[in-house]
This record gives C-alpha cells, structure tokens and sequence, in this order.
C-alpha cells in the first residue's frame, strides 16, 4: 500500500506562505551545478511523503552539507502537494508518483532536470519508464523508491507453492479469509490481472465496468477491505485472513512481529508504486536541489532505504543493506513488475472502486 505519511498540517508550518496566487514558475531544463562536488549551501525546502524525509535517511546529507539549511514538510498525496505549490507554498524539490502526478504536470508545477547532472540516473530502477520524461523527452523526475505489491500468504495455513496468482485471490477455497488492499488502482488492478486483462492501469471505460462486476460478484470472497499497512498487519495477526495482497515491506513487518507469512510475486507480474525526486518550476536553489537528488539515488541513501523496508533502487547499493534486508531490498524485486501510473480514466476507476466498496 502507498506508504504512511505523518499529518501534513503539523509539518506546514515548517515553510513560508509566499502568497495565494501561484503563478506561473521557470519550465526550462533546471542548469546543473558549475562544481557538483562542492558541498551545498543556502537553504533547500523539500516537500515529500513523511517516510522519505525521515532523520535515518537525512542525516548523513545533513553532515554532508553543514551550511545548507535544510526545510521538510510532508503531504498525504500529490494532489495535495499541488494546491499547496499553486498557492504560493515555497519548495526547491518535490516526491512525484507515477499514479498521482498530473496534478503537478497539468499545472506546470516542476522543472526538467539535466539528466547528466544525476550521474546515477540509468543505474536506477524505472528509469526507462515513460513517465519519468515529459513530452519532449526530458527528465521529470529521477525515481528514488518502490514497492512491489504482490500476494501475502500465511505459510502455516497455506501451501506457498499452490499460491501463484492475483486469481488465488478469488478462489472460492478461500473464501471469507482474503483481504484486499483498499485502494482504487491497486484493487482494480488486481481484480484485472485476475480476469486476464494485462495492462491494468490503460483499462477501458468498459473494461473497468467489467472489472467491477468481477469484484462485485466476488464480494462475499474478501473478509475486509484493509485501509492501512496497519489493518493488513492485523487482519494477518488475529488469523482473520490468510491470503492478501499487499507489499513486500508489509509482508516484513508481519515476520518481524513473528507472524508466519511469506510474499508472492504473481505471475502476472507485480504491479508496484513508483516514486521519485522533482525540482519545483520556483525553485530558488537548484545546485542544491541536485545534490539532493543525486544523494538520494547513492548507494548510501538507496542502502538506507533498503534498510526501511524498501526496494533499494540503485542495485549497487545491495551490498551495503543489512543482511536481514536484502531480499526485499533486491532490485530484482521489481523484475516484470507493473508500474502503478495515474490512467487517462481516473475518474471511471474511483468510481468503480466506490461502488464495490459500498456493495
């Protein structure tokens, strides 16, 4: 599931209200750095999910740059981020996912970034992906973390060797101890695979009423609609459910807490949310934004991240991650996985996902 955030409106007040228009900010490529090495000074605003802006993951870029001040806020999604940049919140980078971004596109919220300045950049995951450029072939956005969503399994209940597919989630043997993750794209996602459709996330207006009906006529399958990492943890923990979907990092926490679970990819493929690193069209300190970009796509950070329970995107970070960590840090995690992007029909999807919900 989409990563927790700690509440945005607390972290606010960490940044200046620069107005309540917005305007209109600088879309040319952000120049990079005359000296990329030279430690960062001035002041840097970052504005991203909370569990990227955590001390672990900060500090050492902290004791990297020690005359830069360093400014954090958090928001719950992109679409927030948005308004916030629209209404004169004052950022030099911005996290982008690839299932939320238009809000920050359509309002030409970011910068291009010199491609050339992050010296990392083709060695991450993703990188390739279409979303990361815009129309004109420019960099976006540099992808700095991801989670693959596939099958959790309770290994005591469950033979892992019979689980193979999203379709095990709506075998009618398992019925009344399935859980879905409760989200729009995720939820319809699966429920495509299931039905053989295998481009999730370009689904046809049609397609995603038919997909409806699938999860509609396979209501009686799922125990709970789990809302949060939290409840999914939980719903495995009390012995509700024994079979689910969800992510890797998830499926950590519950082995971590002794429950005997083990994660599937599916053969259909992973689908998996995909975030990064953006410079802001207002940004003020570009030489720094990159040193922050470019930190987050080392192997040291990426190890950190490894660490957090995420896929560590730079495979050459993999040494670096504790032991404990390296197989759900393994790049190779991601191998055929399904990017999570926002599709032209957004819209036709929540709606879906409503009407199953409210059954």
């Amino acid at each position: 599931m989409r990563r927790m955030t700690i509440a945005s409106v607390l972290a606010a007040a960490a940044f200046v209200i620069a107005g309540c228009g917005g305007g209109s900010g600088n879309t040319d490529v952000a120049p990079p750095p005359k000296d990329a090495d030279a430690p960062a000074t001035g002041t840097l605003k970052f504005f991203a999910y909370g569990d990227t802006i955590v001390d672990p993951m900060l500090d050492p870029f902290r004791k990297q740059n020690p005359d830069l001040e360093l400014k954090t806020a958090s928001f719950d999604s992109n679409k927030a981020a948005a308004a916030k940049l629209a209404g004169g919140f004052e950022a030099d980078v911005v996290e982008v996912c690839t299932d939320e971004m238009s809000p920050l596109t359509a309002r030409g919220l970011l910068r291009p970034l010199d491609e050339k300045a992050v010296p990392a950049f083709h060695d991450l995951a993703f990188s390739g992906a279409p979303e990361v450029r815009d129309a004109d072939g420019n960099v976006l956005f540099v992808p700095a973390s991801a989670g693959p969503q596939g099958l959790i399994v309770n290994s005591d209940q469950l033979d892992p060797d019979t689980i193979t597919s999203y379709a095990d989630l709506f075998d009618p043997a398992y019925v009344g101890e399935v859980a879905l993750e409760a989200t729009p794209l995720t939820a319809i996602g699966a429920g495509a695979l299931a039905m053989g459709l295998d481009d999730p996330m370009n689904l046809s207006d049609e397609e995603v009423e038919q997909v409806k009906e699938y999860l509609l006529d396979h209501r009686d399958q799922f125990r709970s609609f789990a809302e949060s990492d939290a409840s999914m943890v939980n719903l495995f923990k009390s012995g509700e459910v024994e079979l689910a979907d969800g992510g890797r990092g998830t499926t950590q926490t519950m082995i971590e807490d002794g429950v005997p679970v083990q994660w599937i990819a599916p053969k259909e493929g992973s689908l998996s949310w995909v975030c990064g690193l953006a410079i802001t069209s207002k940004a003020q300190n570009i030489d720094a934004a990159y040193k922050l970009i470019n930190y987050y796509a080392s192997p040291q950070a990426q190890a950190i991240s490894g660490d957090m329970g995420f896929v560590a995107m730079n495979p050459k970070a993999l040494p670096l991650v504790s032991p404990a960590f390296r197989k759900t840090a393994d790049p190779r995690n991601l191998k055929n996985a399904i990017p999570e992007t926002e599709p032209e029909n957004a819209d036709a999807y929540d709606r879906a996902w409503q009407e199953v919900q409210a059954g």
